[in-house]
């Protein structure tokens, strides 16, 4: 009996563990974990749990057509899970428990330990690289190191890149009652005891979801890398929630997209899209080399030396969309609404927490945690830091989004803005993205600017070049 152990890996369709157990012929079960303690602790977004409570009971039908009894139980903590597991995989006499490798820090020790535990019992443990198209440690330099500049790494992925196949999902033996574990048995009337928000307007459907994809790349992605900028237009994938719970794979993603190509090269657009595909491994490799940054560190040691100050009512205005910059407003109310943010969006919230109120990456990585519903602690992490200046290949401390022109330039017509901020919806074009210059602007029900972005510029590159050059700041 195999015992397929899944976490953030919620499909049938291309999973390399389950392929594995199927292969070998014998008789296949999976079982679910949940642990609501340690999702408080990671910050886990209530639509991102419900999503994935959502998934479980389509992934638990897909796996029955299968043959495969899908086993829950709920505990606090990853420590507990392993004990979870192994009674799981004792009660139905399983002589191996494989699992999809995650990567970061807390998880890696989880796995480990699970390997231990299984093996005074006579089990095996088994790991399968199945995240990234490219595992960490196959994306090396000339000098077998890690690289850490997108570009290179970008350039050694292409080199080493081979479309991928996606391998469905065949029938296991149908096994005996004798042979099942019944009051451990998922139900579609479970529930987490973890804080739940509806998340309706996201499928959950596999055959929704690859359609989408197939529908990004056939009709969309041409024109991806003129229009992803401009959060007002259907212009993304927006399958981000569904690689992040693992409803989708990158192999996936990569292999639509290829198969649209109709055997050609790849357009412009769809290179960009790979592009941010790649960005993703990226991220993925990078915690691996780099677990301190699962820890909340810095990736470039200067980073701990900066002057960051926590004003809790800034954070608040911030988090509530009303700094009183349209463009950042719109977004944080997008975000807090929905559970996503346009990409474009999220570097420019980031950039103004970071770099015009001067608060550090770590509430806002924390608070994006909170309320997404792609959350995925590489990439969200790698975007922080990346906004932040103090990590991977992070933009020049030196470049700073400034709020009214990037709206300008993004949403030139606000109607993105005026989608999230209705107090804005009958101010002219002209004042859209610099309302507080309006002449009448004492009717508006919208707050005046929370700080002045060039007088915040100037000491956000008087903070950072202290910093550098290892000095204490002083205001």
């Amino acid at each position: 009996m195999k015992l397929v152990w899944y976490r953030r890996d919620l499909r049938t369709i291309d999973h390399s563990a389950l392929n594995y157990a199927l292969a070998t012929g014998e008789f296949v079960s999976a079982v679910y974990i949940a642990t609501p303690e340690q999702w408080k602790r990671h910050q886990m977004s209530p639509m991102q749990a419900d999503l994935i409570r959502r998934r479980l009971t389509k992934l638990c039908d897909e796996l029955s057509q299968l043959n495969i009894p899908l086993y829950y139980m709920e505990v606090n903590t990853f420590d507990e899970s392993i004990g979870a597991v192994k009674d799981i995989a004792s009660a139905i006499e399983a002589n191996e428990v494989l699992v999809n490798t995650e990567y970061e820090w807390n998880e890696q020790q989880r796995d480990q330990a699970m390997g231990f535990e299984l093996a005074s019992a006579g089990i095996s443990f088994r790991e399968f690289h199945d995240k990234c198209l490219m595992s960490p440690g196959e994306v090396l330099n000339r000098q077998g190191c890690y690289f850490k500049v997108f570009t290179p790494f970008q350039k050694t992925w292409r080199q080493l890149f081979r479309t991928p196949q996606v391998i469905p999902a065949v029938k296991a033996g149908v096994q005996t009652p004798s042979r099942i574990f019944t009051q451990r048995l998922f139900s579609e009337n479970v529930s987490f005891s973890y804080p739940c928000e509806p998340s309706d307007a996201w499928t959950v459907d596999t055959d929704v979801i690859n359609q989408r994809l197939r529908d990004f790349c056939r009709d969309k992605v041409s024109s991806y890398h003129q229009l992803r900028d401009f959060p007002a237009g259907d212009n993304t994938s927006v399958l981000s929630p569904y690689l992040a719970i693992g409803a989708l794979s990158a192999r996936q993603c990569v292999a639509a997209l290829y198969a649209e190509s109709d055997g050609g090269g790849l357009s412009q657009g769809a290179e960009s899209w790979l592009n941010e595909l790649i960005w993703r491994e990226f991220y993925q490799h990078l915690i691996v080399f780099e677990p301190a940054l699962c820890r909340g560190v810095c990736f470039h040691r200067w980073g701990e030396q900066l002057h960051w100050k926590f004003d809790e009512e800034a954070f608040t205005r911030w988090k509530e969309g009303m700094t009183g910059y349209p463009v950042v407003d719109a977004a944080m109310r997008q975000l807090k609404h929905t559970g996503w943010m346009h990409n474009r969006l999220r570097m420019i919230v980031a950039s103004f927490l970071t770099k015009d109120l001067h608060i550090s990456w770590r509430h806002g990585e924390d608070y994006f945690m909170s309320r997404l519903i792609d959350g995925d602690y590489a990439s969200n992490n790698g975007g922080w830091q990346w906004s932040a200046s103090t990590g991977c290949d992070g933009q020049p401390y030196f470049r700073i989004f400034n709020p009214v022109t990037q709206g300008q330039k993004f949403d030139p017509e606000g109607r993105f803005i005026r989608q999230w901020i209705p107090e804005l919806k009958d101010v002219p074009d002209r004042w859209c993205h610099e309302p507080w210059k309006m002449p009448s602007v004492s009717s508006l029900l919208y707050p005046s600017p929370i700080v002045d972005h060039q007088t915040e510029r100037k000491i956000t590159l008087a903070i950072y070049q202290a910093a550098k050059e290892g000095q204490v700041y002083v205001s």
